[in-house]
């Protein structure tokens, strides 16, 4: 959902990237799970806004001064999937699409998104196979999503 990126102000307060469609969406969520590789922990959240259309502030609950905000510096921030909101049609979380297979409209198998990125225009897979490649998530070159049998179909060359 966001990684927290630095302390902001003198009173407890943290700078966060979000990675959601916008930034305030973030501030949806009462509580947060921080966490870095293995270890995660539950923390409420006492007060939040959107700091620019890109960037959110926040204050954790018990969390008083610039020290304490430091210590949350790089973890990432997620909630439970259950409080999520449904995807529409053509709507899909990014933790859907890693580890999917991508296999293009010659049946040639390229590989398996390994992560998706923002571009500013549009989302971009990284999909690892014999090599790595940054394909396009924009109507022109996705096909087919279909999570179910594990499998996106695209139109893009393998020689790309």
């Amino acid at each position: 959902m966001g990684r927290i990126i630095a302390p902001f102000g003198v009173k407890g307060w943290v700078k966060i990237q979000p990675l959601t469609a916008a930034a305030r969406n973030l501030l949806a969520y009462s509580r947060w799970w921080l966490g870095r590789g293995a270890e995660w922990r539950e923390y409420e959240v006492a007060e939040g806004k959107a700091h620019s259309e890109k960037l959110v502030v926040a204050r954790l609950a018990g969390c008083g001064d610039r020290d304490a905000a430091a210590e949350f510096r790089g973890s990432d921030i997620a909630v439970p999937r259950s409080q999520l909101p449904d995807t529409r049609r053509g709507e899909y979380y990014w933790a859907d699409l890693i580890g999917l297979a991508v296999v293009n409209t010659a049946a040639q198998a390229l590989g398996r998104i390994a992560g998706v990125m923002q571009t500013g225009a549009n989302d971009v897979l990284v999909v690892q196979g014999e090599r790595e490649r940054l394909i396009p998530f924009i109507a022109e070159v996705i096909r087919e999503v279909d999570p179910a049998s594990g499998v996106v179909r695209v139109d893009w060359g393998a020689d790309y």
